[in-house]
């Protein structure tokens, strides 16, 4: 699209290609480097993060909302040029949405830093790593019209979400965070919301193109499907059978404990009289 030409990272592939490469590459040796260094805190950073993530992300919301509002954009579809300097407005927010995708790398990293290994998943990873390329198409394709639905409502997510993140950071405030399940839930209507509006605009076309609208359905299905197994995992999963049993009270006592407090130490339960 020729009204992007010249914005920063934008004119070639390149850059975003090596970023991404550079990202995974610090998951790798990231991990590798923390394997037997104990992990960092980075509390006053991760405010300071989250609290810059929230705060760009509810200035996107506000702008495209304001943006589209100006430029009588149709929520059931709307097509690239039709607007004017209203499409103009949005490009240049979803530019903002797009290097935001790089700043987002952070979050890994510092998962990597905290080892905090278990929330490297696939779908964690994936999610980064493809939006931040993917963007970089629309960008350069179909940088305003039907393109500023999806980003305006991850825009309000993010603003849930990562104050979710900066508030969990505080020992004090975690007690009060009991909506991360809800959290979750919202980012899944929101995929699904986002698959329903950009279908409808190949159900009843303005001029968008077709192709893109199947390629972002397409993708979006990817999330929801990994999201879901997600959720699954997180909040629906049965307690195993195999869940250690409460060590049964007994009176006696050696050096000061009870005997089953040495087989426990020893990373197991043992009922039966030790050998």
């Amino acid at each position: 699209d020729a009204r992007v030409r010249g914005w920063f990272l934008l004119d070639s592939y390149l850059p975003t290609f090596f970023l991404t490469g550079a990202y995974l590459l610090c998951i790798w040796l990231g991990n590798k480097f923390m394997k037997d260094r104990p992990p960092f805190s980075l509390r006053a950073h991760l405010i300071v993060y989250n609290l810059g993530i929230t705060l760009l992300s509810l200035y996107m919301l506000i702008e495209l909302i304001l943006a589209t509002w100006e430029g009588g954009y149709n929520l059931q579809c709307q097509n690239l040029h039709s607007a004017g300097e209203a499409d103009i407005r949005v490009a240049k927010v979803l530019w903002w949405y797009y290097f935001s995708k790089v700043i987002e790398f952070m979050d890994t990293i510092f998962f990597v830093l905290r080892k905090k290994s278990s929330q490297i998943t696939f779908l964690h990873v994936y999610h980064h790593a493809t939006m931040f390329n993917i963007w970089w198409c629309v960008l350069n394709w179909i940088p305003c019209g039907q393109s500023f639905f999806g980003p305006t409502l991850n825009s309000f997510i993010h603003v849930l979400m990562y104050s979710y993140y900066g508030l969990s950071v505080i020992p004090s405030m975690r007690k009060y965070l009991w909506w991360k399940k809800y959290l979750t839930q919202a980012q899944l209507i929101q995929f699904l919301l986002t698959i329903v509006h950009t279908l409808s605009a190949a159900v009843k076309p303005c001029g968008f193109p077709f192709g893109c609208l199947m390629f972002q359905s397409s993708y979006m299905a990817t999330l929801v499907i990994l999201f879901i197994n997600f959720y699954i995992k997180t909040y629906r999963k049965a307690p195993s059978r195999t869940t250690i049993k409460e060590t049964p009270v007994t009176t006696e006592i050696k050096n000061g404990f009870h005997k089953d407090y040495f087989a426990a130490a020893n990373g197991f339960l043992d009922n039966k009289k030790a050998q």
